[in-house]
C-alpha cells in the first residue's frame, strides 16, 4: 500500500514539473523538496549531527524538554531552542537527521527516527550533541519496496518553486514540568512510558527498551491495522489515534502491552489526550483522510475496556489539541485557535472562552511555561494563565512551501 502511495507522489510530481515548467511574468522562485529514491547504504552515509542553528523552513513536530524546545523539520532534522524565556526563545542548534519526522527525550537521550533507523543523541552538552546508538532497520514500513534485494528509501532533494505575485499560486519548477522524560504534542509519533519508548507507524506499534537510556533495544512491533496516526501516555496506558477510532492498550507490563478495547468511529484524521476518566478525540476531513466529519467528542474511559461515547461537539477543522486542567486548548487548523472550558463535559460547545483567528494552528503543548502552537508560519507562544484572554509572548517565524502539508 505504501509503496503504491509513493509511486502515485512520485507520478504526481513528475507531471507538475513536466506540465509546469514555463516561467511568467512577475514569477519569483522559493525552495521546496522533491522525492528521490536511494539505496539504504546511501542513507546511511548521509551527514548525520549537530550544525550551527539555522532558519526553519518548514514545522513539523514540536517538543519540550526542561528548557529546551524542539521543532522538527520533516526530513532534515530538529532545530534546537533555549526557552527559558519563552518571551525571546534562542535559536542554538540545528541537529541534522535524514528523515526524521518525530522524537522524544528521556534522561537527557534524545530518540530520533532516520527512515527506517532510530537514533538516539546524547544531550548532556547541548553544545556538543553526540549520537550514541543506531538501530537499524525498525521502522521497515518506510522501506520504499520491501521485497527487492537491495533496500531503498524516499529522501527528499531542494528544488525550486515559481510564486506568481499576481495571483499568488505556487509552481513547481525542476531545478512541561521538569521530568527525566519531555512533553510531545497529540500528534506525536512516539511517546515514553515506564523506561520504554513506543513509536507508532501507519499499522503498527514499536516497542524498545530503554532502561539504559543510551543503549535503546528493539523489543517487538505489534500490528493494529491501517491508519495509525497518534500515541498518547497516560498513567500506565497508551492511547492510540487512528483514522477510524482510539485503542487502548494497558502498558502495567512494558514489555507486552495489551489491548484492552477499540472505540470506533468514522473515517477521519484523529488525534487524542486524555485527562483523568476522559479521553478527548478530534475528527476532521481533509488531507489523507478523504472524508469523515469535524468534530469534538469527549469519551468516558473510566473502564478502560469499555470506552463510552459523552458528547459530542461539531468544529470547523480540528487537528491537534492540549489539556490543562479545566481548559482544553484545540487547534481548529485554518480557522485558528479556540479554548474550552471543560469543567462541564456536557457544556463544553457553551464553554468558548476565546477563539484566536488569523493563524493556521496545527499542534499545541500547554507547557510549564507557555502554550506552545505550531502552525504555518511559525510557532507561537502565549501566556495562558488567564484562559479567556492568551496573550502572545513570542513567534518563531518559519517559512512554508507547497509541500509542506503533505504528509500530514
Amino acid at each position: 500500500m505504501r509503496k503504491i502511495l509513493l509511486n502515485s507522489f512520485l507520478f504526481f510530481v513528475t507531471l507538475v514539473l513536466f506540465t509546469q515548467c514555463k516561467k511568467g511574468d512577475g514569477d519569483t522562485l522559493e525552495l521546496v523538496q522533491i522525492p528521490k529514491v536511494i539505496t539504504v547504504e546511501q542513507m546511511r552515509d548521509l551527514p548525520v549531527g549537530i550544525t550551527n542553528p539555522i532558519k526553519a523552513e518548514k514545522s513539523g513536530k514540536i517538543y519540550i524538554y526542561q528548557d529546551f524546545l524542539f521543532i522538527n523539520e520533516p526530513s532534515k532534522g530538529i532545530h534546537i531552542y533555549n526557552n527559558s524565556n519563552p518571551s525571546a526563545p534562542v535559536n542554538v542548534a540545528f541537529l541534522q537527521i535524514p528523515g526524521n519526522v518525530d522524537l522524544a527525550v528521556s534522561n537527557n537521550i534524545l530518540y530520533a527516527d532516520s527512515y527506517v533507523d532510530l537514533l538516539a543523541f546524547d544531550l548532556s552538552a547541548m553544545e556538543n550533541i553526540k549520537q550514541v546508538k543506531r538501530v537499524k532497520d525498525v521502522f521497515k514500513q518506510f522501506y520504499f519496496d520491501n521485497n527487492s534485494v537491495q533496500k531503498r528509501v524516499v529522501t527528499y532533494k531542494d528544488s525550486l518553486i515559481r510564486r506568481n505575485r499576481s495571483n499568488n499560486k505556487q509552481l513547481m519548477d525542476a531545478s512541561t514540568s521538569y521530568s527525566s522524560t519531555g512533553q510531545g504534542g497529540s500528534m506525536a509519533r512516539f511517546t515514553l512510558l515506564n523506561s520504554h519508548l513506543y513509536t507508532v507507524g501507519q499499522s503498527d506499534l514499536s516497542l524498545f527498551d530503554i532502561k539504559t537510556a543510551s543503549n535503546p533495544v528493539f523489543v517487538k512491533s505489534i500490528n493494529l491495522g491501517w491508519g495509525v496516526e497518534t500515541i498518547f501516555p497516560y498513567e500506565n496506558k497508551l492511547f492510540i489515534g487512528t483514522n477510524r477510532g482510539m485503542h487502548i492498550f494497558n502498558a502495567s507490563d512494558a514489555a507486552n502491552p495489551v489491548k484492552l478495547s477499540t472505540y470506533s468511529h468514522v473515517l477521519a484524521c484523529d488525534p487524542v489526550v486524555v485527562q483523568g476518566k476522559y479521553a478527548y478525540v478530534t475528527l476532521r476531513t481533509g488531507n489523507m483522510c478523504m472524508q469523515g466529519t469535524n468534530q469534538l467528542e469527549v469519551v468516558d474511559i473510566a473502564d478502560a475496556s469499555n470506552p463510552k461515547l459523552v458528547a459530542v461537539y461539531p468544529m470547523q477543522n480540528p487537528h491537534g489539541l492540549s489539556v490543562s486542567g479545566n481548559n482544553l486548548f484545540l487547534c481548529e487548523g485554518s480557522y485558528g485557535l479556540k479554548t474550552f472550558n471543560i469543567a462541564d463535559k456536557n457544556l463544553i460547545g457553551k464553554n468558548l472562552l476565546q477563539h484566536l483567528k488569523g493563524i493556521k494552528t496545527f499542534d499545541v503543548i500547554a507547557g510549564p511555561k507557555s502554550l506552545i502552537v505550531t502552525g504555518d508560519g511559525g510557532v507561537y507562544q502565549f501566556n495562558y494563565s488567564n484562559p479567556n484572554s492568551l496573550s502572545q509572548l513570542s513567534k518563531i517565524s518559519i517559512q512554508t512551501s507547497l509541500l509542506s502539508n503533505f504528509w500530514r
